[in-house]
């Protein structure tokens, strides 16, 4: 009988072998790229540098719409420009001669509200760098000595009180004495809330005033500026010998709605620009921004007989 030999031990290797990092010279990092519905942000655009167009929608670089005299140059949109823009889009150089400018309104009422009427004066004379809604004085506009009277829709929104009233009394007095033609340029909302009674006075005094330059047969240009509204285009701006007006402009007395509510008609489309206007015999002619100067030259040749 053969003798009894023991089986020698298999070595097996363990189900879960030991695993070893791999050297770090050869590990590649692989980034999850993050999803997400984020949108790329915009370019800041610098303040005061661009314009959006109101009609078309184009952004116009400042400088160029400055120099345009602020009318847009792909759609003929005319933005609204203050008193001393116009005046040096219009008169000859170093020719215009203040009138009045330091006459400043009073808190004649005494006018309570979310501010007081002379804060509100304090700060519009702060921003617009004008004592009132209005800049009179004698120039020259090519070789026609005028008197010149502008408005300032950026001032209280253009709104005729004492000051404002005045001032165009005055220089209309002063054209008369002289034998001045008269050139008047509107942008108002009307008469002044904050001095009641003594801002509606001033449309019978300029009124009045009026019709004593046109006694003396001297002649009188209202230009209509966008907008022409209320108590100045019920008075003074609706006056002229020849009316001129800006293309788009808003003229008219009261707002559509006021009118519909009053009269209960439907009220056709428009009726308050100056196309319209022009169409229904109120407007004599609407002149761009840009030809503006040369009309009136123009218009003064014929007027004065030269």
């Amino acid at each position: 009988m053969a003798p009894f030999v023991p089986r020698k031990k298999l070595q097996v290797e363990p189900a879960n072998p030991k695993r070893v990092a791999a050297p770090l010279a050869d590990t590649k990092l692989i980034r999850k790229p993050k999803l997400g519905t984020s949108r790329p942000r915009k370019k800041d655009i610098p303040e005061g540098l661009w314009t959006k167009c109101t009609k078309c929608g184009t952004m116009i670089y400042d400088k160029e719409l400055d120099e345009n005299l602020k009318v847009c140059m792909h759609c003929g949109y005319h933005f609204q420009i203050s008193a001393r823009e116009r005046i040096n889009a219009l008169v000859e150089t170093c020719s215009f001669e203040e009138m009045d400018a330091s006459m400043t309104s009073v808190d004649i009422l005494n006018f309570k509200g979310v501010a007081s009427y002379t804060e509100k004066l304090k700060q519009y004379q702060q921003s617009t760098g004008s004592k009132d809604a209005v800049v009179t004085g004698i120039c020259l506009i090519g070789p026609y000595r005028v008197g010149l009277g502008v408005m300032d829709f950026n001032f209280l929104g253009g709104s005729m009180g004492t000051v404002v009233g005045e001032k165009l009394t005055r220089l209309i007095e002063t054209c008369t004495d002289r034998a001045l033609p008269l050139i008047i340029i509107s942008a108002s909302g009307g008469a002044r809330m904050y001095e009641g009674m003594f801002s509606l006075m001033q449309m019978a005094k300029t009124s009045a005033a009026l019709a004593y330059h046109a006694r003396n047969r001297l002649p009188y240009i209202s230009v209509l500026t966008h907008p022409t509204t209320a108590g100045v285009m019920a008075s003074f701006a609706s006056l002229g010998d020849l009316i001129l007006a800006e293309p788009g402009a808003m003229i008219g007395f009261a707002g559509p709605r006021v009118i519909k509510d009053t009269t209960q008609a439907e009220l056709p489309p428009g009726f308050q620009t100056a196309e319209f206007l022009q169409q229904h015999g109120l407007i004599d002619d609407i002149v761009p921004r840009g030809e503006m100067k040369q009309r009136l030259i123009n218009y003064l040749g014929f007027l004065t007989g030269n």
